[in-house]
């Protein structure tokens, strides 16, 4: 196997709601949905990493930066769902 890294860019709105949902995901039962230890090598790094990246993570208006973040990544979505990304 090649020793070659991927890049993925998310944008500040992307990097945070991600950040925000992996760290609910992480305070549950986790077991129940990921089915190979190998899978946590990748989703801690991953975690690790958008928690350094936000801006603001720990700002006292987190929740006001979350929620216009959403809004804003739901707003460019436009009529995306579930069925179109399967």
């Amino acid at each position: 196997m090649q020793n070659t890294e991927i890049t993925i860019k998310l944008t500040p709105d992307e990097a945070l709601v991600l950040s925000d949902w992996l760290e609910r995901v992480q305070m549950t039962d986790l077991s129940r949905m990921v089915d190979d230890p190998a899978a946590w090598a990748p989703i801690h790094k991953l975690a690790g990493t958008l928690d350094k990246a936000p801006p603001g993570i720990l700002a006292a208006d987190y929740a006001e930066r979350l929620d216009a973040a959403r809004r804003r990544l739901r707003e460019t979505m436009g009529t995306f769902t579930e069925e179109e990304a399967g």
